[in-house]
């Protein structure tokens, strides 16, 4: 295998755990980076450019776009967001995985433009755990968990398109497993119940018990 990092692209359900696996990843591993992305809205306080983000003008940001320069972009009230395909090659070839956290639809677009790229979707094992962490973070009124608990169906949408599928029943072993997918280990499927075929199930389920909301 090439001296080269990966492209992780990680989506899954709000509540699934997603931030908080990466944050793992990031501790246990120093060869994790997380995805910089580039934007056209002023810095705040504090904020460095090349750190939390690549401040760019709206003519530089379309520039970019224009030379095909971004894996995705979007724009929200009047300022545009990207991830810039350069950070990410220099990262992998510096030998780092980059993680990206992206919904559905921006990952299998990052996969049409950057095939290498590695999708990966996480659930929690059932619609209740789902429930169970999303009150648990104790951060949200009702009607905004009822809204998230709603988006589910849409949050998986193309899910079966993801390269692995990964239950995330703890923290640590999600995470060690998709370690273990990111440097192809050979066993994964086996380790790290990452079998596509039953976790499409899974998903299949969740999205059936939450039709109820």
């Amino acid at each position: 295998m090439n001296n080269q990092g990966t492209l992780l692209v990680v989506s899954g359900f709000s509540g699934a755990g997603k931030g908080t696996v990466i944050k793992e990843l990031l501790k246990e591993h120093d060869n994790y980076s997380l995805s910089i992305s580039a934007t056209t809205r002023k810095p705040r306080e504090g904020e460095q450019d090349g750190r939390e983000y690549f401040f760019k003008t709206k003519e530089e940001f379309e520039d970019m776009i224009s030379r095909g320069r971004f894996l995705e972009h979007a724009q929200y009230v009047n300022n545009y967001y990207g991830t810039p395909r350069d950070y990410v090659e220099e990262q992998i070839k510096a030998n780092r995985n980059v993680i990206l956290e992206i919904e559905s639809v921006g990952a299998l677009n990052v996969k049409k433009i950057f095939p290498e790229a590695v999708l990966v979707f996480i659930t929690p094992p059932d619609a209740d755990e789902l429930e169970k962490r999303l009150r648990g973070r104790g951060t949200e009124d009702e009607e905004t968990i009822i809204a998230r608990l709603r988006k589910a169906a849409k949050e998986s949408e193309g899910v079966e398109k993801y390269d692995y599928i990964v239950i995330n029943d703890t923290v640590k072993e999600c995470a060690v497993c998709i370690d273990d997918i990111t440097h192809r280990k050979e066993d994964v499927l086996a380790e790290c119940s990452a079998d596509n075929a039953d976790n499409i199930k899974v998903i299949n389920q969740i999205r059936q018990d939450l039709k109820k909301y």
